[in-house]
């Protein structure tokens, strides 16, 4: 069985859920307001696309391949990230609804979080050095010897990181989001 190879092709308004996605290997294509919710997207290759206006909501990635894969306003609530092919994994997120999605001991630096809402996403074992995490909210996000070296928090907001359970050194805070990495020593902060 040959794989399909899908270059340079925008997808608009599809609906996986009615139409198969084929599988196969996505070079620099687009999707733009494209349906994945709940689908089985295993095995498939995504080089160099972009995602914008998707809903990825509960869309099974396993072994699924992103690289260098940008989402825009996407809805990805509960996607297993941590089963994704880590191979050159590399990825961003913008303005994207991730809660309830999980990282689980992925290898994943120089990742970009911009505008998101990360709540209750499972970070335990991760390693996102060089990260940032820009205007997101961490709301019951879960870091757990997680490598946060370099990654920048200064604008983002809600977490909770233990300093003696994660690795911090050169990560970036403002003052006013320190009681974030506070608030296991039941100390007040005024």
């Amino acid at each position: 069985m040959t794989d399909n190879y899908f270059d340079s092709e925008e997808y608009s308004k599809n609906d996986f859920t009615t139409t198969k996605i084929k599988k196969g290997e996505y070079d620099n294509c687009t999707f733009s307001n494209c349906n994945f919710e709940g689908i089985h997207a295993s095995n498939i290759q995504f080089v160099e696309c972009e995602f914008i206006d998707c809903n990825f909501s509960n869309t099974i990635v396993k072994d699924t391949a992103f690289k260098d894969v940008n989402f825009i306003n996407c809805k990805m609530i509960g996607v297993k990230f941590n089963e994704v092919d880590p191979f050159l994994l590399q990825f961003s997120f913008k303005d994207c609804q991730l809660n309830y999605s999980s990282f689980y001991q992925l290898k994943m630096p120089n990742t970009r979080f911009i505008d998101c809402n990360l709540e209750e996403v499972d970070f335990t074992e991760t390693d996102v050095i060089s990260t940032i995490f820009d205007k997101s909210d961490l709301q019951l996000a879960i870091f757990s010897r997680t490598n946060l070296e370099k990654s920048d928090f200064r604008t983002a907001f809600n977490f909770n990181i233990n300093p003696e359970n994660n690795k911090l050194k050169g990560a970036k805070f403002s003052k006013e989001n320190l009681v974030g990495l506070l608030l296991n020593y039941n100390i007040v902060i005024e």
